[in-house]
């Protein structure tokens, strides 16, 4: 035998089992990155990250025995069917007002980000969350929930509420719907606010200083 030719064989039978080798181990490469690829399709596919609805503009009515309760407007709702909860996102906020019995504008609430858990008939509004009452009392916080059966608002976190003569803040806050009857559940302190009516330039503006008044300032 050919020794020349013996070694050509030798090197050609341990290349064809390097290549069947390196076969083998892309394919098992290939199938695991496909596993780990159709696990991260799986996951981004479930309900529990894709909204089964999606609309721009959102504009409704919320009616309760044919009597209209609440009128809400926000640029982009999200709906997820999960197993646990569905929801509504509100990504980019909402404006929510409620009514009377007479479609009488008793409260609004905005906020920059929102939700609402659907089978609680709960509302969750966060990040620059302002609501109003009939008479103009304005509260000003960071997170608010708004309870569909209890009737109620309420938050654990610092409110500021605006009057028209004082400012007063704290920690907590629960109020009715109508935010008729409200209180503060830890207050911190009250600003009295003086109206300074003496003339502007310009009469469309108010200019308002904002001092804190010792008891003697008190009028009664």
């Amino acid at each position: 035998m050919n020794p020349q030719r013996h070694g050509f064989n030798h090197t050609c039978k341990l290349y064809q089992k390097l290549r069947f080798a390196a076969l083998v181990c892309g394919a098992a490469f290939l199938f695991y990155g496909c596993t780990n690829d159709i696990e991260v399709i799986k996951a981004f596919s479930s309900p529990e990250t894709l909204p089964s609805i999606h609309i721009v503009n959102y504009e409704t009515t919320f009616t309760d025995s044919g009597i209209v309760r609440f009128y809400m407007k926000a640029p982009e709702l999200k709906r997820f069917e999960t197993d646990n909860e569905p929801f509504d996102e509100f990504p980019q906020g909402l404006y929510l007002v409620k009514y009377d019995n007479n479609r009488r504008v008793v409260s609004s609430i905005s906020a920059r980000y929102a939700k609402r858990f659907i089978r609680e008939k709960k509302w969750e509004a966060k990040n620059d969350v302002v609501a109003v009452n009939a008479i103009g009392d304005t509260l000003k916080t960071e997170q608010l929930i708004l309870d569909e059966q209890e009737e109620k608002i309420y938050s654990e976190q610092y409110v500021r509420i605006v009057r028209p003569d004082q400012i007063i803040t704290g920690i907590g806050f629960e109020s009715d719907q109508s935010m008729e009857s409200w209180r503060i559940k830890n207050p911190r302190g009250t600003i009295y606010v003086q109206v300074n009516r003496q003339p502007v330039e310009n009469p469309d503006s108010l200019f308002i200083e904002e001092r804190t008044l010792s008891p003697m300032d008190i009028q009664p």
